[in-house]
Order: C-alpha cells, then structure tokens, then sequence
C-alpha cells in the first residue's frame, strides 16, 4: 500500500489524536464514515489493527516500510515495541518535526527530499536515515531554506521539544544528545499491539 494522500482530519478522528499526521482538531467528536456513530466493542483483531494503523499514519510509513522496521526491531536486544518506537522516532523526518523546524511530519518530509537540511554538514535527502547522538542537523544557508523554516518557526506547534534534542532557533541548528526515551515518543498508543499483530502474520 502506498503512502496516505487522503484527508488527514477523516483518520485523526478514526484514530485519535496524531500530532506527526495533521495539526488541524476537528470539531466532530465521532469517528469518520457512516457507521461512524455506533457503539460497538471492537474485537482483539480491532484494537491490534487500529494502534498499527495509528503508528502508520502518524509516521507516513506504508505497510512494507513499516514491517522492515519490525523485522529489524526484533533484531535488537531488548523491549520490540520500544525499540520500534525509538527506531520511528529517530528518523530524520521526525526529528525536524519534534525539534518544531516543521508543523507536520509530511512537511518536515519535503524539507528532506528538496534538499533543505544538512547532517553534519552533509546534504541529506533520505527521510528515513537514522539519526544518532552527535549529529548536527542544520538548515542550509540559502533564503529559500532559511525562509521557509522561519515562517514555520512563527505558529510553533509543539509545546516541548524531547530532552534528546536540542534547537538553537536563531542559527537554525540543532543537536542530537541522545537516543529518545518512551516517555518522550510523541503519540499515544500501545506497542505492545503492534508487536502481537505482526507475530501473527
């Protein structure tokens, strides 16, 4: 499956709230579709589903991008889900959205691929590079870069920047010092789900 393109408010309001997909609330407080005011219990698949799909979207994986990043999470030695999290947190496209350079991880995406950011100095267009402790991650010093995150950096969304990561918003640098703890993983959800819907495919 390829990546979302649809409207974001109609999977916010199926899922929940995520903060990576969209900033936009919607006033409707009920899920999207046509049944989508009827009180039912969702089955163990449901729930499994829904927190897998949450992860998903909130991160702009597909099906096949989300799965390789489950295969190398159980490759590691320690809790999967916490090291998937940790693993989607700290892509590079994610990064600039919790350093708040971007409103969204989809436009922290395209300042990726058009080129606009730098790690450790290096030009870097791959939205899903694996940022480490000790990475410099720069805007480039060209206006149209500087511009576009600037106005950005005008309606800043998130409230607080994870205790990883560090921004100095004048120079538009900002510091990798760590790897990110669950406390800090921006969306609410179960991993534990996630893992068990895919140790029964």
């Amino acid at each position: 499956m390829s990546r979302y393109r649809g409207p974001r408010l109609r999977i916010s309001r199926r899922l929940g709230d995520l903060p990576g997909l969209t900033r936009k609330q919607s006033k409707k407080t009920f899920p999207a579709g046509e049944h989508g005011q009827q009180v039912r219990k969702p089955s163990e698949y449901a729930l499994r589903l829904e927190e897998k799909q949450k992860i998903r979207y909130n991160y702009g994986l597909n099906e096949k991008q989300l799965l390789k990043n489950i295969k190398a999470a159980k490759k590691v030695q320690g809790s999967t889900g916490i090291i998937l999290l940790q693993m989607l947190e700290m892509r590079l496209d994610n990064t600039i959205f919790r350093l708040g350079l971007a409103p969204t991880i989809p436009a922290a995406r395209q300042l990726v691929n058009h080129k606009h950011i730098l790690v450790n100095n290096i030009n870097t267009s791959v939205c899903s590079y694996q940022c480490k402790p000790g990475d410099i991650i720069r805007i480039k010093n060209k206006n149209s870069s500087q511009g576009l995150v600037k106005k950005y950096l005008e309606s800043p969304v998130l409230v607080n920047i994870p205790n990883h990561l560090e921004v100095d918003k004048n120079t538009l640098t900002a510091k990798v010092n760590g790897v990110i703890e669950r406390d800090w993983v921006g969306i609410q959800l179960n991993e534990l789900l996630v893992v068990e819907y895919y140790s029964r495919k």
